[in-house]
């Protein structure tokens, strides 16, 4: 089986210089792609650490069968079908990532939170500078977190053909290729997904953000009253069906009078500082307590209002925003 820069009129084709050795050329052409491909397997498995890991392992992969790559598909698609078998190796060996809302109901008392169980498999945030900037923006395209969370309670098939047909725009054809099943399979398995989605979060894509300058100011109000501790503020600032999660805490509230009994116990005399950040395509912050930091917070906005708040109660988190450890 011959490689695609075998010949003088292949290696044109495929973009090549006749003097690039093998290893020259892949890493020349596979590489604009690993953003694109972190994204996709971040989606795939809600873990930036395991895309990571598993982008790692589709280069390797990639480079070692790039001998035999003829070149019948781009390099792009091709590179896909590696980390998308890549991915789905990785799900048949371990448990769906999840956030408070997917394990159970919500709690309205401050005093009855669940400790932290460090054996649930928690979804993460990804911080936008690692994302590939195509990706981020609203609706079924995505990153947000609420859509990342609903993909992770679909079957990995039909997680994988929903992502390759509708995120992506694969073809059938190509999805059924990459997949080893018919275009027929393909069509149903899309159907399914997509109900299954819809059952999740039927308002997935429904998201109504206000302008970019009421955006600022209430971002802005928010900062000022979360820092203050101004809880009557923050009120102002709440949907009426506000939500706050704090993974790796299972309990989690629902409702702008819960939340705000929650704000009202936690937010004591401590120094906290919001620096703002962006995560899956929306507005958060780092959050520092007493010049140590404490939390990531990605901000779901509806309208004029703050709709939801996940506050990913992992320190080290900072380290993805580039941000430190202490301030």
């Amino acid at each position: 089986m011959r490689r695609a820069g075998g010949s003088v009129q292949e290696r044109e084709e495929h973009g090549m210089t006749m003097t690039e050795q093998p290893s020259d050329e892949f890493v020349r052409l596979a590489g604009p792609f690993r953003r694109e491909l972190l994204t996709h397997c971040y989606r795939m498995l809600g873990s930036v650490q395991d895309a990571e890991d598993l982008v790692q392992e589709t280069y390797l992969r990639a480079w070692r069968s790039y001998g035999d790559f003829e070149g019948r598909a781009s390099m792009r698609t091709w590179l896909y079908r590696i980390a998308t078998n890549a991915c789905l190796n990785a799900l048949r060996n371990g448990g769906r990532r999840v956030l408070p809302a997917g394990l159970g109901g919500p709690i309205s008392d401050p005093g009855a939170i669940v400790p932290h169980d460090p054996e649930i498999p928690w979804l993460e945030p990804i911080a936008d500078e690692q994302a590939d900037p195509a990706a981020i923006v609203a609706g079924r395209a995505g990153l947000r977190l609420a859509l990342i969370a609903a993909l992770q309670h679909l079957p990995a098939r039909q997680r994988t053909v929903l992502i390759l047909r509708d995120v992506l725009a694969w073809s059938a054809e190509e999805t059924g290729e990459a997949l080893g099943i018919s275009a027929t399979a393909v069509h149903s398995t899309l159907q399914r997904a997509r109900a299954r989605l819809d059952r999740l979060d039927p308002a997935i894509d429904e998201i109504a953000e206000p302008s970019e300058p009421e955006r600022r100011d209430l971002l802005d109000r928010y900062t000022d009253a979360f820092e203050r501790a101004d809880i009557a503020a923050l009120a102002r600032l709440l949907t009426e069906d506000a939500v706050w999660q704090m993974p790796p805490t299972p309990s989690w509230f629902a409702g702008r009078d819960a939340v705000l009994r929650l704000l009202e116990a936690r937010l004591r005399k401590e120094r906290i500082r919001l620096v703002p950040i962006r995560a899956n395509g929306q507005p958060g912050f780092a959050m520092y307590v007493n010049g140590e930091a404490f939390a990531i917070q990605v901000v779901t906005l509806r309208g004029s209002a703050i709709a939801a708040v996940t506050a990913f109660h992992t320190p080290a988190l900072v380290d993805r925003f580039n941000l430190p450890r202490r301030l």
